[in-house]
């Protein structure tokens, strides 16, 4: 049985449109990033291919000939690496009883991934960085954590083809908008510049910043968390994550986008399984054109907008009590919304 049914019927229970995120658009074409955009994804037919998925050698055959070759960390099924801090890709809905389960439109689509392979599936939550130290150790099949591909991370995973196009934005809050004008005015060593800790906003935060105003922390909850009480003056931070993060905190303002050459998310694929990889491309492109992954979209963007967590749970699956990062983020009071 899978073990998280309950994403799925909880999603399909989602029918108006986003009221955040970037919209899904044709990998060919520029991604849309502006931070006003509101509007809900829209589907696209093309899939753009990584060098991976160009140069394997399964491209031809047939899914039941692949599947008759697949080898997974446990047979028969595919086992997920996730980092659930990081609303619409993955995060904890909370149900009527305030009881929290995973959600995102990157758990959907695993789920989708897993049914188009006839696998069961199983998801393990962790910290961002774990889902690449995982991954590169082997110890799951695929990770699905907002993960946008660059050559230090090709060093050590496959890639499949994009699934969704999203952007990079720098965070501020509403008090010093003023601050940031343009991307040049990021770099002052009198500013406190978070990122998350193994993110690409880390590799932009080195760049685009004097080195000793970056602070990295572990989880983007920790981020808002400080940007929202004055420690931090600006972060960068997906632009689907920020925001989802400003429509449930006013205090925030997304105020520059943000250039990366790799805009866009794909999975993360354990290294060398080119059966597998060939498998998620198929079922990723299925996606796109039945219509699955702009809805997957959707949906998670309305539900990351009402009762949310964001982090790991503890040891018996409740979220944290006092001082967790759902909390400290300054969540909405009627809501219950981690920042």
């Amino acid at each position: 049985m899978k073990k998280i049914t309950a994403l799925l019927l909880a999603l399909c229970m989602v029918f108006a449109l986003a009221a955040c995120g970037t919209p899904a658009a044709d990998p060919t074409d520029a991604p849309a990033t502006d931070a006003a955009d509101t509007d809900a994804p829209e589907a696209t037919d093309a899939v753009e291919e990584t060098p991976e998925a160009t140069e394997n050698p399964y491209a031809d055959m047939t899914n039941e000939e692949l599947l008759a070759q697949l080898e997974t960390v446990v047979p028969g099924t595919l086992t997920v690496a996730t980092s659930p801090d990081f609303a619409p890709y993955e995060f904890y809905a909370l149900d009527e009883n305030g009881s929290p389960y995973l959600a995102g439109f990157d758990l959907a689509l695993a789920e989708y991934l897993a049914d188009y392979m006839g696998l069961e599936i199983d998801i393990i939550p962790m910290d961002f960085d774990g889902v690449t130290s995982e991954l590169g150790a082997g110890y799951v099949d695929i990770g699905l954590a907002g993960l946008s591909p660059d050559a230090e991370r090709r060093e050590s995973m496959d890639f499949s083809d994009l699934y969704y196009l999203g952007g990079q934005s720098f965070v501020t809050t509403q008090d010093k908008i003023d601050l940031f004008p343009d991307l040049e005015s990021v770099n002052n060593a009198e500013y406190s510049i978070g990122a998350q800790n193994g993110s690409i906003q880390q590799k932009l935060a080195n760049e685009y910043c004097d080195p000793a105003s970056v602070v990295i922390l572990t989880k983007v909850t920790d981020i808002v968390a400080e940007l929202v009480q004055g420690t931090l003056d600006g972060a960068f931070i997906e632009t689907a994550v920020a925001e989802n993060y400003a429509a449930v905190n006013p205090e925030l303002a997304v105020v520059l986008d943000v250039p990366y050459e790799e805009a866009g998310s794909a999975v993360g694929v354990v290294k060398g399984n080119a059966v597998l990889l060939e498998l998620v491309n198929r079922g990723i492109a299925a996606a796109i054109e039945d219509g699955s992954m702009a809805r997957f979209v959707t949906e998670a963007n309305e539900l990351s907008l009402g009762d949310k967590y964001e982090g790991l749970l503890d040891s018996e699956g409740n979220i944290p009590s006092a001082g967790t990062a759902a909390d400290d983020a300054g969540d909405a009071a009627d809501a219950g919304d981690a920042a």
